[in-house]
């Protein structure tokens, strides 16, 4: 046997050998301080990324791509013909976009907290071919009311699918390591949006089919693949990081090991008591990170939902409108995952997410004064608009997540700052007024207000974060280790030895 082979099984025993005193200690309440444990096998923790990566994020990606698709193919739907077949006069069209999110909202955080309690493979399939069958459904509808009844089912059975999964992929890395990843899974729905434009260009072409219309095959072949895909996805998902069967037992010692060493441990908050309550609803990066990811939000429901409107109103047809959509959502896809993987390497997240906002701005800036350009700029400009959006959205999410600790405050912190911040998809969905195209000066208007809005509850939180980390390296928490009133094995990043990502 080679010096390195065996030099690697004595490591993966070691690993697992540590993994066993971190979880004595661990019982005994007693805090475990990375300088006690042996380095991690470089080679064997290499090993471990490639197979989490491979296994974590491919069926949650095609979820949540899914999940975004049919919450948007309504857009699609309504310019083939929805609208006049439904009546869908008036504000109608923004009603049937709004109730979605009503049980969306209210559901995102009662979902996480039944999660916690369940295997999360079954759960997120079977909300995954709930909705499925619903979106399958809107297909045979013959009324508004219909629409709006299936609209909001819809919104309840997706509304813990998101949240669930910050809450999941958060368990298996390191907070440096997640940003990168968790703007792949939110690429997702840019693909979806592209895919979503090509597809409705495609099934254009059914309509009349079996008598139906086109809008009516876009709902009945996506909600049937969604299905489908449910099916399939239950025995995919992984679980939690201890009940995960496609890891074994070195793997899972050796993810112990990682997320102690990034302060999983000592910051850990696994009671759910009034103390730990007190922590997670007084603590102003989750309220502030909701206000961001609902600011920001906005630009993203909204484009999203009206670009093909908007790009109609360019004097495109309606077919050649889906098609100019893909663009759009293909290069933002690449920019925030370029700018992803940048803030990884960095360990830096506000200022990626101003740079988004501030190319955001340039777009809504034009999009505002359109009077006076050509259809090319204007379409640069929802590009802009897009690419901005994009590129800081889903660094609002990982921000906050590097920034909380513990199952129960990262269950209750995603939760909320997803709850709360979706109020942005009713705002999104009401503020483009049909007796206002095609300039839209509400839309736009407000679109760019909430922008800035989150922009400032980032920089707030950025500022409070800095000085709190200076307190923290000049000892000036260490009083709450040895306080009475304070519970050092149930604080989270409560924890004077936990430093806040900037």
């Amino acid at each position: 046997m080679s010096s390195e082979k065996l030099s690697g099984e004595t490591n993966g025993v070691a690993q697992v050998n540590v993994a066993h005193d971190v979880e004595s200690k661990l019982s005994d309440n007693g805090p475990v301080s990375p300088s006690d444990l042996p380095p991690i096998d470089p080679a064997a923790e290499r090993r471990l990324l490639w197979k989490l990566d491979l296994l974590v994020f491919p069926v949650l990606y095609v979820i949540y791509m899914m999940s975004f698709l049919d919450r948007i193919n309504i857009s699609n739907a309504r310019i083939q013909g929805l609208a006049t077949e439904l009546e869908l006069t008036g504000n109608r069209f923004n009603i049937a976009l709004f109730v979605y999110f009503i049980p969306y909202i209210l559901l995102e955080v009662p979902s996480n907290i039944v999660m916690r309690k369940v295997r999360p493979s079954w759960y997120l399939g079977g909300l995954m071919f709930s909705w499925g069958i619903i979106n399958m459904a809107m297909g045979f509808i013959h009324s508004y009311g219909a629409l709006v009844v299936l609209r909001f089912f819809l919104g309840a059975f997706e509304a813990g699918v998101w949240p669930g999964m910050i809450y999941l992929t958060s368990m298996y890395y390191k907070r440096h390591e997640y940003q990168a990843r968790i703007s792949t899974l939110f690429s997702s729905t840019l693909i979806g949006g592209a895919f979503g434009g090509l597809l409705a260009y495609a099934i254009a072409h059914l309509g009349g089919d079996k008598g139906f219309a086109a809008w009516r095959w876009i709902f009945i072949i996506e909600g049937a693949i969604t299905a489908f895909l449910a099916i399939i996805s239950m025995f995919l998902i992984v679980d939690w990081p201890e009940q995960c069967r496609f890891l074994n037992a070195e793997e899972k010692a050796l993810l112990h090991r990682r997320l102690a060493e990034d302060g999983g441990d000592t910051c850990r908050m696994e009671t759910l008591n009034k103390y730990s309550l007190k922590l997670i609803f007084s603590d102003y990066k989750i309220w502030l990170s909701s206000l961001m990811y609902m600011g920001i939000g906005t630009t993203g429901y909204a484009t999203t939902f009206f670009m093909p409107t908007i790009l109609l109103e360019f004097h495109w047809t309606a077919e050649s409108a889906q098609v100019h959509t893909i663009p759009v959502y293909v290069v933002s896809a690449a920019g925030m995952l370029s700018i992803a993987y940048i803030s990884d390497r960095l360990k830096h997240r506000y200022g990626f997410i101003m740079l988004g906002v501030f190319i955001a701005t340039v777009g809504y800036a034009m999009l505002l004064g359109q009077e006076h350009l050509s259809r090319n700029a204007k379409y640069a400009a929802v590009f802009l608009v897009c690419l901005g959006g994009y590129i800081s959205t889903p660094m609002l999410l990982a921000w906050l997540t590097n920034n909380v600790s513990g199952h129960w405050k990262r269950s209750f912190g995603s939760g909320i700052q997803v709850m709360l911040g979706n109020i942005a998809g009713i705002i999104g969905a009401n503020i483009f007024l049909i007796n206002e195209s095609p300039k839209y000066p509400t839309g736009y208007g407000t679109a760019f207000g909430m922008l800035w809005m989150g922009a400032i509850a980032a920089t707030i939180v950025f500022f409070l974060m800095l000085r709190e980390n200076r307190k923290r390296d000049a000892g000036e928490r260490d009083s709450r280790l040895t306080d009475p009133n304070e519970d050092p094995t149930n604080m989270g990043d409560y924890h004077p030895s936990f430093r806040y990502t900037l």
